[in-house]
């Protein structure tokens, strides 16, 4: 036998989840490799200061992973959330019933990356929740849109049964 309480919601199964990729901070990765290259010639020829050059590339390297792990993205049955992937506080959600469409924006060097944008956009008014940085962006989109299909025809099935 199993209890639950009673006014607590039950959480849905995440269908899909994620954190930004990797790829998505290689601007800071190249800033970092830069400060390596400076403070190692700075090393080679003998100048003070190399010590600064690398520890601020250590830096900038933790300051990706602390970044990284901000958003998490999580798509449930019944709604698309960006939560904080340290306190697990929501930052922003959209009920897949509100849902009108699903874009995906890359750029030359995200389409390199395998990277995108995630854009889904509400029915009514100009809400928009983004989902920066996923990996297989085109992947995504589908998955929210398959998610959001089924969502709506269990709706329809419901209340034509009601």
């Amino acid at each position: 036998m199993t209890l639950r309480a009673v006014n607590k919601p039950e959480e849905q199964p995440v269908v899909w989840g994620g954190f930004p990729s990797w790829s998505q901070f290689s601007w800071l990765y190249f800033v970092s490799a830069i400060s390596v290259l400076r403070g190692a010639l700075l090393f080679r020829f003998g100048v003070a200061g190399w010590q600064i050059w690398m520890l601020g590339s250590v830096v900038l390297l933790a300051c990706a992973a602390i970044l990284r792990q901000w958003a998490h993205y999580d798509l449930t049955r019944d709604q698309i959330s960006v939560r904080n992937g340290y306190t697990g506080r929501e930052i922003e959600s959209m009920p897949l019933r509100d849902m009108e469409s699903v874009t995906v924006q890359q750029g030359v060097i995200a389409d390199f990356f395998g990277i995108g944008t995630v854009l889904v956009y509400a029915r009514h008014g100009d809400r928009v929740l983004s989902m920066r940085g996923v990996r297989y962006p085109e992947d995504v989109k589908l998955r929210i849109e398959t998610v959001a299909w089924r969502h709506k025809r269990a709706a329809n099935h419901h209340r034509e049964n009601s």
